[in-house]
């Protein structure tokens, strides 16, 4: 079975730094794709990065460059450093991974941004 757990959420103030981490109970070289998105309260759940195949990257606007996903294969593991936290950065954050669409999911871990 395959899990995700996430770590590393926490609260940070404005212009701060968070690295979440992501393991995985399975090899991720399975995985044709692994992500991190994002709930705010109130909104629905959003794309902020994925890593396709282990190699290209994509990102939404609104983290671009501020953002950076990536893996560690030797570990089972893939991060998301953010920089430059914003308030509006705040949301629970949840890994996942799958092959042709993401079938697995990680719990969350939450992440506040503080003004």
């Amino acid at each position: 079975q395959v899990q995700l757990v996430e770590s590393g959420g926490g609260l940070v103030q404005a212009g701060g730094s968070l690295r979440l981490s992501c393991a995985a109970s399975v090899n991720i070289f399975s995985f044709n794709v692994m992500g991190w998105f994002r709930q705010a309260p109130g909104k629905q759940r959003e794309l902020v990065a994925r890593i396709i195949r282990g190699v290209s990257t994509d990102y939404a606007d609104s983290v671009k460059d501020r953002f950076t996903i990536s893996r560690d294969n030797a570990k089972n593991t893939v991060y998301l450093q953010m920089n430059s936290l914003k308030p509006e950065d705040t949301a629970v954050y949840y890994c996942a991974a799958g092959h042709a669409t993401f079938n697995y999911w990680g719990q969350g871990t939450q992440v506040t941004v503080s003004s």
